[in-house]
C-alpha cells in the first residue's frame, strides 16, 4: 500500500468515528502481541524488551505495546531519541506511562540526548543477544542523510545480536520505494498494520526480513469512502513559484445560448488553487464571460458555435496549460461534434469530459488513454457507453450485496476505457480499472443547474495540480459537495452554483488544517 493512502485511510476512520488514537491502541497491541510470538518463538526464558522511539507516531504504538508486554510479564525499557513527540495520540501515550508512578511495573525509560547517551545504553554495551529490540525511530521512513543520533541508534541496533522487530518500515529506509539513501535498519522482522506498505513488498528480503501483517480494526469503508484524509494528497504550494506554477487550465466551451456553464467550471478551477484559466468560446458567449468573469483569460471565437476551424487556436492554447476542460455549455451541433473530436486525438495533457463533450466524443478515442476524466450523470453514463438497458447507481444500502453487485456492474461498463469515470449521484461513484472510490458529501440543493460545471472545474484544477486523474476526481467531488453543504447552510435549498463556487477555497483552506 502507498504510504499516502495509509495516511489517507487513517484519518478518514475518524470521520467515521473510529480515533486515530484507538487506532494507536489496536496498533500498539497488535505489535505487543506479534513481539510476544516472536519472543517465546527464540528465546526459552522471558528476557527483555527495548523499543527504540522517536517523535512520530510508530513511537506511539511502542509507547502502547510497552503497557501490554508489561502485563505479559517483560521486561521494557524505552530508549527515547526524541521527547519533541508530534503526533498527538503518540504524546497521549507516553503521558499514560509518565503518569505510572509510584513504579510497579517493571517499565525504564530512558531519554537519550546525547552520543553518550547512546553509545552507553545496556544494548550498545552487551555482547549476548537475549533482547528483542523494536525499531519505532522513523516509522514512515526518510529521504537522504540521517540525523546523526538516529544514525548512531540504528548502527548500534544492526549490530545488536538481539531479535529486531522494526514497526511498519525499518528506520532509513524509503516506504515508498524500499530503497535506503543512508543506513536503516536490517530487521528479522518487519510488522505492517493493516496493509505492507509499498517500499516494504518490493525491498528485498534480507532488507526486512519476515513480513508480518496485524489487523488493526481498520473497515473497508475507511478505504473507500472519500473524506478529510484525502486533502492530504494536495500538495503544499513552493513560496518562491511563480504566476502559473500552480496550475494552468483550458476551459472549452460555451455557445450562443450558454455561458454560464465555462465561466462557473473557469472560476471553480482557480478555486480549487489552478493560478491561470483560459476559457475558449465563441464570440457572443465570451463577451458575457468576460463582463462577469474579470479573472478569467478570455479567448473570443468567432461565430455562436464552437466549431472546427476554432481547432487550430484552441490547440495553441492547450499547448500552453496543464489540463483541459472540454464541454460545458457547448451544445449540440455537428461542427462542434466534429472540433471536439479533434481536439481530444491531438492534446496531449489531461483531459477533463463534462456535459456536451460527453454527448459528441466518440469512446474509441479516449478508451486507451489513462489521463482522461469523465464527469457524467447516470444519463449521460448510459448514453457514452451505450448501455442498452439503462443503469442505476443505488448504492444507498446497508445490504452490501447489492451495493456490490451495483458497483460490480458500473466497473465492468467503465472498463472500456483506461481513464477515470466520475458518476454523480446522491453518492458519487468513482471508477478507474479495478480501483473505485465513494463520496456522500454534498446535499439536495445541489440539483440547482451549473454545479456539475463546478465540479468538471475543480478536477480540471486539481489535475493542473499534478493530482492523478483519479485521485483529482475523487478529492474533486468531495470539495464540490463540501462546498454545496457550506452554501446550503448559508442560503438553504436557494443557493446557486455561483454561491457553491465561493465556498471552494474556504473549504479546502479547512480540510488542510
Amino acid at each position: 500500500m502507498h504510504p499516502i493512502d495509509m495516511m489517507v485511510t487513517d484519518y478518514n476512520c475518524e470521520y467515521l468515528g473510529l480515533s486515530r488514537l484507538c487506532l494507536m491502541e489496536s496498533a500498539g497491541k497488535s505489535l505487543a502481541e506479534e513481539v510476544g510470538k516472536i519472543a517465546v518463538y527464540t528465546f526459552s526464558k522471558p528476557v527483555k524488551v527495548v523499543i527504540f522511539t522517536g517523535s512520530g507516531g510508530n513511537g506511539g504504538d511502542g509507547f502502547v505495546a510497552a503497557r501490554y508486554l508489561l502485563n505479559r510479564g517483560y521486561d521494557v525499557d524505552i530508549y527515547m531519541l526524541k521527547d519533541n513527540i508530534r503526533s498527538k495520540e503518540a504524546k497521549i501515550n507516553f503521558e499514560i506511562l509518565e503518569n505510572m508512578k509510584p513504579r510497579l511495573s517493571r517499565l525504564t525509560i530512558h531519554n537519550l540526548k546525547t552520543l553518550d547517551d547512546i553509545n552507553t545504553t545496556e544494548v550498545a554495551e552487551s555482547e549476548d543477544g537475549e533482547f528483542v529490540i523494536v525499531d519505532g525511530l522513523l516509522g514512515t521512513g526518510i529521504k537522504g542523510k540521517l540525523q546523526t543520533n538516529v544514525r548512531r541508534a540504528i548502527e548500534i541496533i544492526n549490530d545488536s545480536n538481539g531479535v529486531k522487530i522494526s514497526v511498519d518500515v525499518p528506520s532509513g529506509m524509503d516506504p515508498l520505494t524500499g530503497e535506503v539513501n543512508d543506513l536503516a535498519v536490517i530487521p528479522d522482522y518487519t510488522i505492517s498494520f493493516h496493509k505492507i506498505k509499498t517500499g516494504v513488498r518490493n525491498a528485498d528480503e534480507e532488507l526486512v526480513g519476515g513480513l508480518v501483517t496485524a489487523d488493526i480494526g481498520i473497515p473497508f469503508e475507511a478505504e473507500y469512502f472519500v473524506s478529510y484524509g484525502d486533502f492530504l494528497r494536495l500538495k503544499n504550494r513552493d513560496e518562491k513559484s511563480h504566476k502559473g506554477n500552480n496550475g494552468k487550465v483550458l476551459v472549452v466551451g460555451g455557445s450562443g445560448d450558454y455561458s454560464g456553464a465555462p465561466a462557473i467550471a473557469g472560476m471553480a478551477a482557480i478555486g480549487a488553487g489552478c493560478d491561470l484559466v483560459y476559457v475558449a468560446a465563441p464570440e457572443k458567449a465570451a463577451e458575457a464571460i468576460k463582463s462577469t468573469s474579470p479573472d478569467l483569460i478570455v479567448k473570443s471565437l468567432e461565430g455562436d458555435r464552437l466549431s472546427l476551424e476554432h481547432a487550430e487556436r484552441i490547440l495553441s492554447v492547450a499547448d500552453d496549460v496543464d489540463c483541459v476542460l472540454i464541454g460545458p455549455g457547448a451544445g449540440i451541433d455537428e461542427q462542434t461534434s466534429k472540433l471536439f473530436n479533434v481536439l481530444v486525438a491531438k492534446i496531449k495533457k489531461p483531459i477533463v469530459l463534462d456535459a456536451d463533450a460527453l454527448k459528441q466524443v466518440e469512446l474509441k478515442l479516449i478508451m486507451n488513454r489513462d489521463d482522461v476524466v469523465l464527469t457524467p450523470h447516470i444519463f449521460e453514463f448510459n448514453s457514452f457507453f451505450n448501455v442498452q438497458d439503462g443503469m442505476k447507481l443505488d448504492i444507498d444500502s446497508y445490504d452490501f450485496r447489492k451495493v456490490d453487485e451495483n458497483i460490480t456492474q458500473f466497473q465492468q461498463i467503465a472498463r472500456q476505457i483506461k481513464g477515470t469515470v466520475l458518476v454523480k449521484g446522491q453518492y458519487d461513484l468513482i471508477l478507474s480499472g479495478t480501483r473505485f472510490r465513494i463520496n456522500k458529501s454534498g446535499n439536495a440543493g445541489m440539483t440547482v443547474g451549473g454545479t456539475g460545471d463546478a465540479l468538471s472545474g475543480i478536477c480540471a484544477g486539481l489535475l493542473s495540480q499534478d493530482l492523478n486523474p483519479f485521485d483529482a476526481s475523487c478529492l474533486g467531488v468531495f470539495i464540490n459537495g463540501l462546498a454545496g453543504e457550506r452554501a446550503f447552510d448559508v442560503k438553504g435549498n436557494g443557493f446557486s452554483a455561483t454561491d457553491l463556487v465561493s465556498y471552494i477555497g474556504g473549504v479546502i483552506k479547512d480540510g488542510l488544517r
